[in-house]
């Protein structure tokens, strides 16, 4: 069917008929009584299919025209100056601990041994990096019904080998920015957000509505599908400092020094007459590495999905907030049986679940196996408390490896108590309506 076309012609008319494929066999069906109700689901179109046959028809495979559009849209969303695309979450978290550990940054570099506060009701992997980077993670509680750390406990978690806190804003929840921001600067500390479960969540800082993951040293953002947007496997780091940004990149990339953008030599002119280390003068600077990095990066088929996406972020928040409304207007008279997830003040979430407590003689258990059994699914709040878990067997009699600030009882007590539903914007009316009334009836 392309004998008589050009290329151009030819990708067009395959496009279309991408675009007619989603149509008619990727629509979202309306539910009907019985059917699962999941906590999330991929939420897309055909201009996602577009774009992902688009990058694949290009075949250039690794990040490429739709990376660099996406970091730009993204950097302009967040009101950022910089943005890096990696390929996940986890890696997303990992790449900004590392950084902190950069050389250049001097005496502010985190060192084996250096401490960091963050809190133990979360994703492993806001914890992991600390750990694997031999810094010492110290655990403080947090408070119910935000679900974020207790600041009323962070000058007692410090030290003087403190030099940073790493926080995940709960299921988009924001944490007490504020006042982890104000401890931050009065300790010289950096600050970073994991921001993974909170795209589009906003707080107000100074008369300023700014998006989470903006008001800290470094962001991270996870495109995993249940997320806020998606593209797959997919991560982002963000910072406004423009040597953050530059250890970011050299980190994500490798851990080279050059600069020049994948299939381009000698952006900076200045390729073979450099000295580094101890090379010989001239050693080509694309093959010179100022970090022990990684390829973090994702591929330009990611990057499309999610361009498609960020076109859609305004609307998936909106949703999510609504989401949320209908199920608190729904179970407020449960309120002697269940405590209801409140947002933080000065802040708008864009939720990414709906999290409640039992409260004394109703057994968490209980509830979420009926709800599963009547076809609701549930999440437990990540870890719990992510210290009782095996990875840390074998380091829980090590003093130096990690320390509790004061204890845990609050983790604790959501460990045991707390499990969350999903709020997702392809949630139905209807499908919301079931989650209300069989809450109710496990309460009941």
């Amino acid at each position: 069917m392309f004998e008589k076309m050009t290329e151009a012609e030819a990708r067009e008319s395959i496009l279309d008929l991408v675009d007619e494929y989603c149509k008619k066999y990727h629509q979202t069906k309306a539910y009907e009584d019985g059917d699962y109700i999941p906590y999330a689901r991929r939420i897309y179109d055909e201009h996602e299919m577009h774009n992902l046959v688009d990058s694949a028809l290009e075949f250039w495979l690794t990040s490429g025209k739709y990376t660099d559009l996406f970091e730009s849209k993204l950097a302009k969303y967040l009101d950022v100056r910089y943005c890096s695309l990696v390929n996940s979450g986890s890696s997303a978290n990992l790449l900004a601990f590392m950084a902190l550990t950069s050389p250049l940054l001097g005496e502010r570099s985190i060192k084996r041994g250096d401490e960091v506060i963050t809190v133990a009701a979360g994703f492993p992997t806001t914890v992991a990096p600390i750990i694997q980077y031999g810094a010492v993670p110290v655990f403080v509680d947090v408070t119910i019904p935000q679900y974020n750390i207790d600041v009323t406990k962070l000058e007692a978690a410090y030290s003087a080998k403190t030099k940073a806190v790493m926080l995940a804003h709960t299921l988009g929840n924001p944490f007490d920015l504020k006042a982890v921001k104000a401890f931050c600067d009065s300790h010289d500390l950096w600050l970073i957000e994991d921001n993974c479960d909170a795209l589009g969540s906003e707080y107000e800082m100074d008369g300023v509505w700014k998006k989470t993951g903006t008001i800290g040293d470094i962001g991270t953002s996870s495109f995993y599908p249940p997320h806020h947007m998606t593209m797959g496997e997919g991560g982002a780091v963000y910072t406004n400092n423009p040597l953050l940004h530059k250890i970011i990149r050299s980190m994500r990339d490798w851990g080279r020094d050059c600069s020049c953008p994948s299939g381009m030599d000698n952006k900076c002119g200045h390729r073979y007459d450099g000295q580094y280390g101890e090379l010989p003068k001239g050693y080509d600077h694309k093959y010179v590495y100022s970090h022990f990095g990684y390829n973090l990066k994702a591929t330009d088929m990611q990057a499309a999905v999610g361009c498609a996406q960020l076109d859609k972020i305004d609307g998936f928040v909106k949703r999510r907030r609504e989401n949320y409304q209908v199920l608190t207007d729904g179970l407020k008279d449960l309120q002697d049986e269940l405590i209801l997830p409140i947002a933080c003040d000065s802040s708008n979430p864009s939720w990414f679940g709906y999290l409640i407590t039992c409260k004394e003689g109703v057994s968490r258990n209980q509830v979420v196996q009926f709800l599963e059994q009547e076809g609701i699914q549930t999440r437990m709040l990540f870890a719990g408390n992510l210290i009782k878990h095996p990875c840390f067997d074998v380091i829980r009699n090590n003093q130096d490896a990690y320390r509790v600030a004061g204890d845990l009882s609050v983790t604790n007590h959501i460990m045991e108590q707390s499990f969350w539903i999903g709020v997702y914007p392809g949630m139905q009316e209807e499908m919301l309506e079931k989650m209300i009334e069989k809450i109710k009836e496990s309460v009941k």
